[in-house]
């Protein structure tokens, strides 16, 4: 299986295991710039050279020896499984894409047909009931996950827990997991534990947001877009992404975590 969506930067300096919806645009483009001293000119998933990337051929072999022997500083980034679905939905479901069309072409199709959402009209700006839609892609991508039928589930929304394992069950370990709720903490230890070509000044870094302006914006709090029932579905999807990783399931209103990341567990629990 090998180390699939993993990223490390030409120097070696550092490996990220891609998380979607996770600051990763923003991930990606901190280590190419502290390889490089400038940022990719475009989305950073769009860059084929200046950084190894598993979906790259020569990129494999120097991924899969280092991420064995533990070469590099390795960390990867999580985030809150309600607002990580939420972002999914709007961005992926909801938005026009960068190549301008619709996500996977016949998800959108088969969402409107199957189950009954809006997406706001051919552009996605139109006004449509975000949260009666919203909840019914929810018990679409319960489906795809559990059943994996009316599609294999998206890594958009596929557990958190189930990116990260991969590393870990084919002989990685984990250094560092932030939250992208604290991600100037989080980022920072990653960049005081290693030393870059060139140096990054967190806070001259901008926040690069890919998605930003796919789709409709959120009109309610997120709160508002969970009743009962999406709850339990949410926590049938993602409980060990809020067990492990220590966020607050009880309260959709609370993006924060609620207790520090205990990475021994993780281990010990996505390496069987």
């Amino acid at each position: 299986m090998g180390f699939p969506g993993t990223w490390m930067t030409e120097s070696q300096s550092m490996v990220y295991r891609v998380v979607p919806k996770c600051a990763c645009s923003t991930i990606g483009q901190i280590m190419y710039f502290s390889d490089h001293g400038r940022f990719f000119d475009g989305d950073i998933h769009d860059a084929k050279d200046g950084m190894h990337k598993w979906a790259f051929y020569a990129s494999q072999d120097p991924i899969a020896r280092n991420v064995k022997t533990h070469g590099s500083y390795t960390f990867t980034c999580v985030r809150n499984p309600y607002t990580r679905i939420l972002s999914s939905f709007f961005d992926k479901v909801c938005g026009i894409q960068r190549n301008g069309k619709r996500y996977r072409g016949n998800l959108v199709p088969t969402l409107i047909y199957n189950y009954g959402i809006e997406v706001g009209g051919e552009d996605g700006k139109g006004e449509f009931d975000q949260i009666a839609s919203f909840r019914r892609f929810l018990l679409f991508a319960r489906d795809t996950i559990r059943w994996r039928r009316p599609m294999d589930p998206d890594i958009h929304w596929s557990a958190m827990s189930g990116h990260v394992s991969t590393l870990i069950a084919n002989g990685g370990r984990y250094d560092r997991i932030f939250w992208t709720e604290k991600f100037n903490d989080g980022m920072q230890g990653v960049l005081s534990s290693l030393e870059t070509e060139h140096p990054v000044t967190l806070s001259e870094i901008p926040r690069f947001n890919e998605s930003e302006g796919h789709g409709p914006k959120r009109a309610h709090p997120v709160e508002d877009y969970f009743d009962d029932l999406s709850m339990h579905l949410v926590y049938e999807i993602y409980k060990q992404d809020f067990e492990l990783f220590r966020y607050d399931f009880e309260n959709p209103a609370n993006k924060m975590p609620t207790g520090e990341i205990d990475l021994d567990e993780i281990h010990a629990k996505l390496g069987d």
